[in-house]
């Protein structure tokens, strides 16, 4: 199903965005930095995907970080909710129809390095789709043969490790893994991701950046460490464990886009 883009546009007014943000699970508190907020609810636009996952807000939001007007998606419909790897496709469009030219996105992830703790902050520089699914499927068009060499645009991987070194912050960067959850992974599963040259593993990110690069966008992403892989620690994992650590990289998180947005 389709978002009209109108609809959104009458409830927007003059407000217009380069840049969307999509937040991942427990990262909503990112849109309390906005200056400017207008908050839209997911259920006022007909046929936007909502997720049903405690931790994200379900609003769109518009606002300025830094000065730089932005459109915060608060929530993502996640592949294990809908069995669908396409469930973001109508959102991003009628981001893409709004004038939107760069994507960022955030999610929680789970640390394949001992290095990597939790409340660090990852910047994605490749990804791996292990799921084997693909929000592309069945498009007819030749568009579908999307070009995934550079997914994560270098430029502005550039603004954003420049942005974290001009505020002291510490970023990493490397390869996620798309597991398509909602079962948390293995310790066989982490072991064979670690093999496969994965540092961090999620549940979503992947075919948002698949469907972004298929709409002509520019994709940077980042996620926010909250736990150490199954096996790692002999702990069991939780997903109160990714609400109630997210906020703490998601402070650091804010900071560093803080600072990159005005680069963009």
């Amino acid at each position: 199903m389709s978002v009209d883009p109108g609809r959104l546009r009458s409830l927007l007014g003059d407000r217009t965005a380069r840049v969307a943000l999509v937040l991942g699970s427990g990262l909503g508190g990112l849109v309390d930095a906005l200056d400017d907020r207008l908050r839209i609810p997911y259920g006022d636009l007909p046929g936007f995907p909502q997720s049903g996952v405690s931790g994200h807000s379900g609003e769109l939001v518009w606002g300025r970080l830094s000065g730089v007007p932005v459109i915060v998606l608060s929530g993502r419909i996640h592949y294990y909710e809908a069995g669908d790897a396409a469930a973001m496709r109508p959102a991003l469009e009628v981001l893409k129809a709004l004038g939107v030219e760069i994507l960022v996105l955030t999610n929680a992830a789970g640390s394949l390095k001992p290095e990597l703790p939790p409340g660090s902050v990852m910047l994605i520089d490749d990804h791996i789709n292990f799921s084997g699914r693909n929000p592309l499927i069945g498009e007819p068009s030749d568009a579908r043969f999307t070009g995934m060499t550079e997914a994560y645009d270098g430029a502005l991987r550039g603004h954003m490790r420049a942005a974290a070194e001009s505020e002291s912050l510490e970023l990493a960067s490397g390869v996620y893994m798309w597991f398509s959850g909602p079962s948390f992974e293995t310790p066989a599963e982490i072991r064979m991701a670690r093999t496969l040259g994965a540092d961090a593993v999620g549940m979503s990110t992947v075919p948002e950046t698949i469907l972004a690069r298929f709409l002509g966008l520019r994709v940077v992403a980042a996620s926010v460490v909250t736990n150490y892989g199954a096996g790692m620690t002999g702990a069991e994992l939780s997903h109160q464990e990714t609400k109630d650590v997210a906020p703490k990289g998601g402070a650091i998180l804010g900071r560093i886009l803080a600072a990159a947005l005005p680069r963009f």
